[in-house]
């Protein structure tokens, strides 16, 4: 019952703060001329144009004075894995924060280059590396129960590291093209990792980084609030980026990696059918999808946005539920 107490107060202060903040971030980003630049080849996305990006801030900056705030008066306790959670999740912000400030600096939606972008996930992934490596029990062993798989990695388990990371990222980045689309499927993902940390009790701070997720939650929920349609803010790269990245790392601390791809599987999902869109344009000079990612397949079929967000939240939902079973409960 503790528990249970702790983590839905996790969730409310998270929903609070965000929501409190957005009160006074938005304006702030309007001052700022934080607009967003819309993709020209979406119609019906056009009136979007000048809407204030960089929301990520309205949930990542209330998560961090909220975790601060429980580590402090002793509420949740100090543990690597938390740290490495904490880490991946500042870093990954400032990141994407970059990478957004520079999109508006130059009035086009380019910001940081590939390469720019690779090399410092490299960082954030070879620091996270050295952390758990050194400072935790883990180890390099890629272990899927399922499939009987105890796969030793060795040094690659590095190199493993940074392709979740950046996968996951971009994942959650490339999904982010309706309002409350990637918001609300990322509420939903992170309350099942929430559920999956609870539950991974033999992990130093498991319990804390539930309470993280559950606080994360309750943030990006405050942060729905704006982000739904039609939406007043855009979470941008700053809070994409953020989300995919921190959602690998929780996985991977808590040897759910196959579990990543269910629970995120709407994001895999769309990130497949851009790469089978070019695969195929590439090879054989075709289209599969009218456009991609495929919420925008479906837009040109005649979707309403609302329509397919809701859609898609719920299958997002059955996949978080079919992997909890597995997860958790088997």
């Amino acid at each position: 019952m503790l528990t249970l107490t702790k983590s839905l107060l996790a969730l409310m202060l998270g929903f609070m703060g965000a929501t409190l903040f957005g009160l006074a971030a938005i304006p702030f980003l309007k001052k700022l001329k934080a607009g967003q630049r819309i993709n020209i080849y979406v119609e019906a996305h056009k009136g979007k144009a000048g809407t204030p990006t960089m929301g990520g801030i309205i949930f990542i900056i209330p998560t961090i004075a909220i975790m601060l705030f429980l580590l402090i008066t002793g509420k949740v306790e100090y543990s690597v894995n938390l740290i490495i959670v904490l880490f991946v999740f500042i870093s990954y912000a400032l990141i994407g924060f970059l990478d957004d400030f520079i999109s508006l600096k130059r009035k086009a939606n380019k910001g940081l280059t590939q390469f720019q972008k690779l090399f410092l996930q490299l960082i954030v992934a070879v620091v996270f590396y050295i952390l758990f490596r050194e400072f935790t029990d883990g180890d390099s062993y890629l272990r899927i129960s399922a499939l009987g798989i105890d796969w030793n990695l060795g040094w690659f388990y590095g190199v493993f590291i940074l392709f979740l990371l950046v996968g996951s990222s971009n994942a959650v980045n490339l999904t982010d093209g309706l309002d409350g689309l990637a918001g609300g499927l990322s509420a939903i993902s992170f309350l099942a990792f929430a559920l999956i940390a609870m539950g991974s009790w033999w992990i130093e701070g498991n319990s804390d980084i539930g309470i993280f997720c559950f606080v994360l939650v309750g943030s990006i929920i405050g942060f729905l609030v704006y982000n739904s349609n039609p939406a007043k803010v855009f979470m941008g790269d700053t809070g994409s980026l953020t989300l995919g990245a921190t959602m690998a790392t929780v996985a991977i601390l808590t040897s759910h990696e196959l579990s990543l791809v269910l629970i995120g599987g709407v994001f895999v999902i769309e990130t497949l059918t851009v790469i089978i869109q070019i695969s195929s344009v590439v090879l054989f000079h075709k289209k599969v999808f009218l456009m991609t990612p495929i919420h925008h397949h479906f837009e040109r079929l005649g979707w309403s946005e609302r329509d397919i967000v809701k859609l898609f939240w719920i299958a997002g939902f059955v996949l978080c539920m079919f992997a909890l079973i597995y997860g958790v409960w088997l």
